[in-house]
């Protein structure tokens, strides 16, 4: 049987970063063959790539979260810099957040065009957050031709047809935990409906562990449990959530085609 990808985790952070070796052996008895592991500030960028380069199952992102309003800001220059570690996938995660930044700051949204020109530049895919912004998100990814890259969705909340926008831009949408809760409808709706050709899966941990971990510290291994629910949801095997899921990751990012589709048996 395919095994899955955890397209989204974070490594560095708390409660991962001190047990890896525990963390990577949860992974493999769970049939997860490898992940990405997101950068999300520069300054924390070595400690991600450190990570990717210790473990041959791990590749990584470098970027800046849209969050996080006291951290040196990137530049073109420095994203691609960065991106020249071998195990660098994409750039992300960036995006834009209004749920905490209500005034919808201007800072974000230029951030927001830096990485998807450093990914151009580069010909990477983009990891993109989105909370509370699928209008402006949508918007700049079409006049920054984003579609040219392509990219990720990640623990995707908004709307179906938000999800058909973006996949028509040629993003593929990432299913988290929150899949697995019972109030989550906007989200049952499109894990059952996107196509399952552009359908990842993740984790986004140490946050939103899945059913039936929710409340506690998430980690990759857990993302077996998000491949369940949305077959589970789409009347379909958890098999077939495994060998698509994967298989979108590897053609998203074909140059971890070679160490992970062995690692998951494609």
């Amino acid at each position: 049987m395919t095994r899955l990808i955890d397209s989204h985790c974070h490594l560095d952070f708390d409660g991962l970063s001190n047990r890896l070796p525990e963390v990577l052996a949860a992974m493999e008895a769970n049939d997860v063959g490898g992940c990405m592991t997101i950068g999300v500030t520069l300054e924390e960028a070595p400690q991600v790539l450190a990570i990717a380069a210790a473990y041959e199952q791990v590749f990584a992102s470098v970027g800046v979260h849209p969050e996080y309003a006291d951290h040196q800001e990137p530049d073109v220059e420095t994203l691609c810099a960065l991106a020249q570690h071998p195990k660098v996938l994409a750039i992300g995660e960036t995006g834009l957040d209004y749920h905490w930044h209500k005034d919808q700051p201007e800072w974000q949204r230029e951030r927001f065009r830096v990485h998807i020109r450093a990914a151009k530049v580069l010909n990477k895919p983009l990891v993109i957050h989105t909370r509370e912004a699928a209008e402006d998100t949508l918007a700049i990814l079409k006049e920054e031709g984003a579609d040219t890259v392509g990219g990720i969705l990640h623990c995707f909340t908004e709307s179906l047809a938000v999800a058909e926008q973006a996949i028509d831009l040629g993003f593929y949408i990432s299913i988290s935990g929150i899949v697995s809760f019972k109030n989550a409808a906007q989200v049952h709706e499109v894990a059952r409906s996107i196509p399952l050709d552009r359908l990842l899966v993740e984790t986004d941990s140490p946050y939103l562990a899945p059913v039936p971990y929710r409340g506690k510290p998430n980690e990759p291994a857990y993302v077996r449990h998000v491949a369940e629910a949305i077959a589970n949801l789409r009347q379909i095997s958890y098999a077939e959530v495994a060998t698509a899921s994967s298989r979108n990751f590897l053609t998203l990012f074909p140059s971890s085609a070679a160490v992970l589709g062995p690692r998951v048996g494609l």
